[in-house]
């Protein structure tokens, strides 16, 4: 049985891809672009041109609102997905930081829990391993290695940091180790018991398992290994017929274990030209593209602009209402009532349209 869903032609070869953690969207980097897919209609909503050079990994935070990006040029990106969404075709949206610390390509990224507050690893050739805040952009930690580093992650409660490096070796960093250093130099010899030994070749991939006891990794000596963190013993070998490129744990969907499974929704062809600039033919065909408060935009005030003012009259309202100010506010009342009245009625030609 062919287990081929959907076959997509992208503009060039895909050096790193990624799926955002709500199923919404789809990054990829071809050459030195990011490109944006929606999944539902297929639609490239956005090609990125900051990196001077290939792509080489991208990942998304948790709750989807930002994503990261590092490539062969040194630096490491953080974006903003809702900025890049809505900035017009026309502009290049500026990512929110642009870490630069970095010396040699950035090999691997990995993002932890709390969305934009979260923190972020990255790795990289010139033998280093840096955690920082995405928040502030702020770099919290850099960790020398004797090695270059290919590949990095963090365990659910980000107590410790795993580094696979060039010679095969696995390095787990504790990153509540005191004193706190920013700098700090991981001594193989010094760190008994935090080296995991046993791959032949580079180390590409490296994931934790959701309860913290096991580490998989996945190596170019044609390898998947699982191992115990807490003994670093080899539990398991899986041999593949090739260099593995990539290999993690992932909990198990409802229906993998159900022989006539199939994916909910169909997966449309990802379109090869941005969202808007297709000829009127496709796009009519493709469907409608729904745009709320448009009828407002034409006087030159934005509904956001629009809704922050009312936001800023009620708060004045209730500080001029404590000084007895009642005219303006029945003013402010009769404004605020005729506003609820349009939202009321934007609500229900969605409704209708829906």
């Amino acid at each position: 049985q062919d287990q081929l869903q959907q076959k997509i032609i992208c503009p060039g070869p895909v050096t790193c891809l990624t799926a955002s953690p709500n199923g919404l969207y789809i990054l990829a980097g071809v050459a030195e672009s990011i490109y944006l897919w929606e999944v539902s209609n297929g639609n490239l909503l956005a090609i990125l041109n900051r990196h001077y050079q290939d792509l080489t990994c991208l990942c998304f935070t948790d709750d989807s609102s930002h994503f990261l990006s590092g490539a062969k040029d040194c630096l490491a990106l953080v974006w903003n997905l809702y900025s890049v969404l809505q900035a017009e075709p026309s502009q290049i949206p500026d990512p929110r930081h642009v870490w630069s610390r970095h010396s040699l390509p950035i090999t691997d990224l990995c993002c932890g829990f709390g969305g934009p507050l979260a923190r972020a690893a990255t790795a990289s050739l010139d033998q280093t391993a840096k955690l920082w805040e995405i928040s502030s952009g702020e770099l919290l930690l850099s960790v020398l290695f004797d090695v270059g580093i290919m590949a990095v992650t963090l365990d659910l409660s980000e107590y410790h940091m795993f580094c696979g490096g060039m010679d095969g070796s696995i390095f787990q960093v504790d990153l509540c180790a005191w004193p706190v250093q920013r700098d700090r130099t991981f001594q193989t010899e010094r760190e008994n018991g935090k080296v995991f030994k046993g791959h032949r070749n580079q180390v590409t991939c490296l994931s934790v398992s959701t309860d913290g006891s096991l580490l998989l990794s996945g190596s170019h000596d044609e390898t998947v290994r699982l191992w115990d963190i807490q003994s670093k013993q080899c539990l398991k070998t899986m041999n593949h017929k090739g260099p593995v490129t990539n290999a993690f744990i992932v909990l198990a969907p409802a229906n993998m274990f159900n022989p006539d499974g199939k994916p909910s929704v169909p997966l449309p062809k990802f379109s090869k030209h941005l969202h808007g600039t297709e000829s009127n033919d496709e796009q009519g065909s493709e469907g409608v593209t729904l745009r709320l408060g448009l009828h407002q935009q034409e006087s030159g005030e934005s509904y956001l602009e629009k809704a922050e003012k009312m936001y800023s009259q009620m708060y004045s309202t209730r500080e001029k209402n404590l000084v007895g100010d009642q005219e303006h506010l029945t003013i402010q009342v009769s404004e605020l009532e005729e506003e609820v009245s349009t939202l009321r009625k934007i609500n229900k030609n969605l409704f209708d349209f829906s």
